[in-house]
């Protein structure tokens, strides 16, 4: 018996292993292609229909896998892209095992979840458990630009939703998130030679710099109900010192507890007039995700959850999160959703991205029992 649970065990880590050694930075749509080859030849071993939908930043995954019960089914959501570049695999991040802790780009965050989902369907083969739906999109790490209608569309019909982005560094569970989006502020002046003719330039530069007092006075107004947060991410402009700028630009990062905070700032940066004649205020939305404010019946999928960890000898936690994924939207349409059942560890986004071993295996079995239920 125990020689069987090894043997599973081995094979999820080559798997994992296997998916890291595909470096799939968002974006690289050649990369996704290779990544998603692979996962579709895996689950496809599995009584699953899987739909390919390929887009601009690459190949979206969508799978369903009918159970044995009428029950709706419980979708899980993960993704393959990464925030890392090609060649990190073998610079600054290369794969490694060394006492139970594992390695490498994109590890923690997440193809060791993805290797979860397949690993617990392929443990319940032959055995009763509930329909399940998976979503595996190719550009999360860069807000879901392609796929958030596919978001839309898989969480239709669902019962709950999983997450398998990382847990809380203690390992708890994620419930609740606050809203992200990225806002790029452009404008446009005129130049003029700043020694001989000042007075028929007008600077962007100055413009942007006005436009940002503005902008932190809204958020500061509605932090006064709902704290947010607000980072100048890039500034960008101008050309040399002896002429007036006539473009600048900066990228914005907003984080927000609850829509109605994040509907009125968004309504008021959409709105910036010009402090100075002649310039010109834009503002481009990148990427937004909604407030996920926790609901009773995400903390009933929760307990339910947390009921059958204690079979695992785990008492599991769950507490809401400042990062932001794809379980945003599908806990703001009303969907009861849990996030962060990928294994503990740390470093994501980081050159100390690592995940521990053991639970991973732990929460697959978890997984497992939660399908069966």
């Amino acid at each position: 018996m125990r020689s069987a649970v090894a043997r599973r065990e081995n094979l999820i880590l080559e798997r994992v292993r296997h998916l890291v050694e595909i470096e799939s930075p968002s974006g690289d749509r050649e990369a996704s292609t290779r990544i998603t080859d692979v996962l579709i030849e895996w689950f496809g071993a599995l009584d699953v229909q899987i739909e390919t939908v390929r887009a601009e930043a690459g190949t979206h995954l969508l799978i369903e896998a009918p159970g044995t019960t009428d029950e709706a089914p419980l979708l899980l959501i993960g993704h393959s892209d990464t925030v890392w570049p090609s060649g990190t695999l073998d610079t600054s991040l290369p794969w490694s095992v060394q006492d139970g802790v594992v390695r490498g780009p994109g590890a923690f965050d997440m193809k060791s979840g993805l290797v979860m989902i397949l690993s617990a369907l392929e443990l319940l083969k032959g055995r009763p458990r509930r329909s399940v739906r998976i979503l595996i999109n190719a550009d999360e790490e860069i807000g879901s630009p392609t796929s958030q209608d596919l978001v839309r569309r898989a969480v239709a019909g669902a019962a709950g939703a999983i997450g398998f982005e990382s847990p809380h560094p203690d390992g708890a569970f994620k419930v609740g998130r606050r809203g992200s989006t990225r806002i790029h502020v452009e404008v446009t002046g005129h130049e003029a030679h700043a020694a001989l003719d000042p007075d028929k330039g007008v600077s962007a530069i100055d413009e942007l710099v006005d436009q940002l007092l503005v902008l932190r006075g809204i958020v500061e107004e509605a932090s006064l109900s709902a704290p947010v947060l607000f980072n100048v991410g890039t500034v960008s402009g101008g050309t040399r010192a002896n002429v007036v700028p006539g473009q600048a630009s900066a990228e914005i990062g907003l984080r927000f507890l609850d829509a109605v905070t994040e509907h009125a700032v968004l309504e008021r940066f959409a709105d910036l007039a010009p402090v100075r004649r002649g310039a010109v205020v834009t503002t481009k939305v990148l990427s937004s995700r909604p407030a996920w404010k926790a609901t009773s019946a995400d903390a009933a999928l929760l307990r339910e959850v947390s009921l059958l960890a204690e079979g695992f000898g785990w008492d599991a936690t769950g507490r809401p999160a400042a990062g932001a994924g794809d379980t945003n939207l599908v806990g703001a349409l009303g969907v009861p959703t849990i996030d962060g059942f990928g294994p503990a560890g740390a470093g994501s986004h980081a050159a100390d991205e690592h995940f521990l071993l053991p639970d991973l295996y732990r929460r697959t079995a978890l997984l497992a029992a939660l399908l069966q239920r």
